[in-house]
């Protein structure tokens, strides 16, 4: 049975809160289930905060539960390279709250007493052309200057913390932050946590509209209504949707993706991999497998349609990860699955208090998403909750658009 569909089951469950049903009324809304929601609901929650959380599918069916797992600690090589130094610079805020992000999940399994396959051995850029590694310290450079560490390694280096690598690699860039989780774990774990301290989950619920009242807000969904004091959108490619029926332009677009997993085989990759010649990310899971992505993109006809996996994607991909580790030629590829990742204009977080609607919040990062859930969840429900933060959000706010 497809992993997906094995945890759509699993939490099917959870809309059987004993808290409330669909027509009442809750201190805060939460809409979406992937990751960023269930945190969001799970922290107001154990707040003591009643709150309800809706989604339109099953939980952790969307984004949260389709990617690959990386914990990202570093800038993106690609849109750096596209974008220019500018851009990178302008994204440090970003990267600092992903940095914080991994810390949080270090300890979030036991938090809640679940294996969430947490591993932090830290991520490897690769490059194969000295061209490919100017562009990567340029990076590592302005990184390091904002406080991040990263390690420029050469050949030798390579080769011994990464002897899997090819040989025809020139050098790398590590960044010991970086990690992976499993998708397939932590949502739901979430979830579960959250409906423990009162949280009630409403699935396969679609909201319709959002109407103004002087107490706050009534939402009207396919199964009912509702009235909250606070709303929270944690939606997904959703925001956009919702953002129009505030009045309030949020620009999130979906771009379908795909990933491959195979079989299990002896532990020899304790990193997260990129290439700095193409998209490639490359991990091993807990239980031997190889997760093998970096955003090829899956076949979607038309814009918000069904989205289904690319021969031509898989076939490049594949190829790139044999280039980078030739070992894996020998290793037999079991599943390829579409999924879809958020973008922004900016490929900046959004993250804030909507300014015209002073008691809805929003979040959303884009592409890293998973990466930054727990901690985004933790940031909206302090936000709802009038908890002061170190942090600037200024740099994510919604009405930057």
């Amino acid at each position: 049975m497809d992993d997906t569909i094995q945890t759509a089951i699993k939490v099917k469950s959870l809309n059987k809160s004993p808290a409330k049903n669909a027509n009442a009324d809750y201190a805060t809304i939460v809409i979406g289930g992937g990751i960023t929601g269930c945190a969001t609901a799970y922290y107001l929650a154990k707040s003591g905060r009643e709150v309800a959380l809706i989604e339109e599918f099953d939980l952790n069916t969307q984004a949260s539960g389709r990617n690959a797992g990386s914990l990202h600690g570093q800038i993106q090589h690609h849109p750096f390279v596209e974008r220019g130094e500018e851009w990178a610079r302008a994204f440090l805020p970003a990267l600092s709250f992903l940095a914080d992000s991994v810390e949080l999940w270090r300890g979030l399994g036991a938090e809640l007493d679940t294996d969430l396959e947490v591993a932090t051995g830290g991520g490897i850029l690769v490059a194969e052309t000295t061209g490919q590694m100017r562009d990567i310290e340029r990076k590592a450079n302005l990184e390091r200057a904002a406080g991040y560490p990263s390690e420029l390694i050469g050949r030798d280096d390579l080769a011994r913390i990464a002897p899997y690598i090819s040989d025809s690699m020139v050098g790398a860039e590590f960044s010991p932050s970086e990690g992976v989780a499993n998708p397939l774990l932590a949502t739901p774990a979430l979830a579960k946590a959250a409906t423990h301290h009162g949280a009630a989950i409403h699935i396969h619920t679609r909201v319709l509209s959002i109407d103004s009242e002087p107490a706050g807000y009534h939402v009207i969904t396919t199964k009912g209504s509702m009235r909250c004091r606070d709303l929270v959108i944690a939606a997904g490619s959703e925001t956009s949707r919702l953002g129009s029926i505030l009045g309030k332009n949020l620009p999130v677009q979906d771009e379908a993706i795909q990933m491959s997993v195979t079989e299990p085989v002896e532990q020899f990759v304790p990193h997260l991999v990129y290439f700095a010649g193409d998209a490639l990310t490359f991990k091993q899971s807990k239980t031997g497998t190889l997760l093998i992505g970096g955003g090829w993109p899956a076949y979607q006809p038309e814009p918000g349609g069904p989205v289904r996996v690319d021969a031509r994607s898989l076939r490049e991909n594949l190829k790139v990860a044999q280039t980078v580790v030739p070992s894996i030629g020998r290793v037999r590829v079991v599943r390829t699955w579409a999924g879809v990742a958020r973008r922004t204009p900016d490929l900046m977080p959004i993250i804030g208090k909507v300014s015209n609607r002073g008691r809805v919040v929003v979040g959303l990062f884009p592409h890293m998403g998973f990466t930054a859930g727990p901690l985004l969840g933790k940031t909206l429900s302090d936000l709802v909750l009038g908890r002061r933060s170190d942090r600037d959000l200024s740099p994510f706010s919604p009405d930057r658009f």
